[in-house]
């Protein structure tokens, strides 16, 4: 949850991480890009969790904060991290990808603003 979508959206990548490992053991060393846009606020979250996914895959990273920035439909991220290192960073599980299971995005009734859906492990 956030104040904003785009917080939402910061708040849904860390919860993420967690799933993986401990974010608060993440150094904030690097900063990585990340940019994507779907047809409507739900699944670009998926994509925005899909992106995330890919970026602690292939770069064999782990991140710790997240900035995000939406227009519309299009996202532009930033997150920061370090090489996973396995003693500092034990890798509970590895997320596979965000489904379409239980996928909200909108407003709650005390005025802040919920990102969730359902990952693949």
């Amino acid at each position: 949850m956030g104040a904003s979508p785009a917080e939402a959206f910061e708040q849904a990548a860390l919860a993420l991480i967690a799933v993986m490992s401990d974010p608060s053991s993440v150094r904030l060393r690097e900063s990585v890009a990340i940019a994507c846009e779907a047809p409507d606020i739900e699944l670009l979250l998926v994509e925005w969790l899909d992106q995330v996914i890919y970026e602690v895959a292939t770069r064999k990273m782990l991140f710790g904060q997240f900035s995000v920035r939406i227009d519309g439909l299009c996202l532009v991220g930033e997150a920061w991290g370090e090489a996973i290192d396995a003693e500092r960073h034990p890798l509970v599980v590895e997320v596979k990808g965000a489904t379409l299971t239980s996928l909200l995005v909108g407003p709650r009734d005390d005025g802040t603003w919920a990102a969730e859906c359902v990952v693949d492990v």
